[in-house]
């Protein structure tokens, strides 16, 4: 390690243990073992490093030939390819260490045939059913290149927002994966897994056109007169209710027709995202975001799945990484003109 080497192959069981690793299954490389240590720290406040001529290379803040990190081609490689990076892990650190992570939810999915997704089908632009049962949209587009990446056909799973958690926990499991407009939350992290970002987010409004000069702000919507309609069960009624406590909120269940009903002068504000709000503006003259440069929130849109299924969680942020690399996923948001995040 001390002459910064290459090693694959090495028959040995894991440190205390008399199982096989995944060096002696061929299943795990270590890079310039030197300039990529491993450390842990120790109780005592002590660090344990190999080699022990690396401390300086510890600190990876610092600047150095043959550094693997996130924007290193080694790392995006093996990422690629389907392998974990013991740079990444929160109990130690490994930075040389590469070992492929074995795929069983993966390889479930390859032998059933098809990915099933779950979706609400009701939020334009990136998710919604026709009636004639044909879904469309920005993370329809997404859970396709999953779905391509696997080598699998796609059938999608009608989920809601008041029961999205349940039925993403629900025995027997019903769909792989969630997608279209999912917001990423330490709450949702807690119990589930999301993975790594796709479309930047934030809460804003829908109102009339007639209007926009009357909501400039939340304090105007704020107000005991200020009608305002929310989806039940969300992250949209969620807000409402801690932020708008004068106003009068109105639940009501289809959040595609909220628009609408706004429109109608039924409500005065629908509170939104700034990922749906420019649909509807578009395609009703009647509607209007006067604050969607201004969002309320800022946030980070995601796939979200079950914990245990770490192998498919790691193929998803290897799809979103190529995306945001080879240019695609900022012609995905320009086809359904979104605004895109990651420059």
């Amino acid at each position: 390690m001390r002459d910064n080497n290459t090693s694959c192959f090495c028959y040995r069981a894991v440190a205390g243990t008399t199982k096989l690793s995944k060096h002696a299954r061929g299943l795990a490389v270590d890079i310039n073992t030197l300039y990529n240590p491993y450390y842990k720290d120790r109780p005592d406040g002590t660090r344990f490093i190999q080699p022990a001529t690396a401390e300086e290379y510890c600190d990876r803040t610092k600047d150095f030939p043959y550094k693997i990190d996130h924007d290193d081609l080694c790392f995006l490689l093996f990422r690629e390819a389907g392998f974990e990076w013991g740079g990444d892990w929160t109990t130690c650190k490994d930075f040389q260490h590469f070992e492929l992570i074995e795929q069983p939810t993966v390889q479930r999915i390859v032998e059933r045939g098809k990915l099933l997704v779950g979706t609400t089908g009701d939020y334009r632009p990136l998710s919604y059913c026709e009636a004639d049962g044909n879904y469309w949209g920005f993370g329809i587009e997404m859970a396709e290149m999953i779905a391509k990446r696997i080598g699998v056909e796609i059938e999608y799973v009608r989920t809601s927002w008041p029961t999205l958690t349940a039925d993403v926990l629900t025995e027997p499991q019903t769909f792989d994966l969630a997608i279209g407009g999912i917001t990423i939350t330490e709450t949702r992290k807690e119990t589930m897994l999301m993975s790594n970002g796709y479309l930047t987010n934030g809460k804003t409004i829908l109102c009339r056109s007639a209007d926009v000069n009357r909501f400039q702000s939340l304090a105007d919507i704020n107000k005991p007169e200020v009608r305002v309609m929310v989806n039940p069960g969300g992250l949209n009624e969620e807000f409402a209710k801690e932020n708008l406590t004068n106003a009068t909120i109105i639940v009501y269940q289809k959040n595609e027709e909220i628009p609408n009903q706004v429109a109608e002068g039924n409500a005065d504000v629908m509170i939104t995202e700034i990922t749906e709000a420019p649909w509807y503006v578009k395609n009703d003259t009647r509607l209007a975001a006067p604050l969607i440069n201004s969002p309320f929130t800022h946030g980070e849109i995601g796939v979200l799945m079950r914990k245990g299924q770490e192998d498919l969680l790691s193929l998803v942020n290897t799809v979103i990484a190529q995306m945001k690399s080879d240019g695609s996923l900022r012609e995905l948001h320009e086809k359904y003109g979104l605004v895109y995040g990651y420059e």
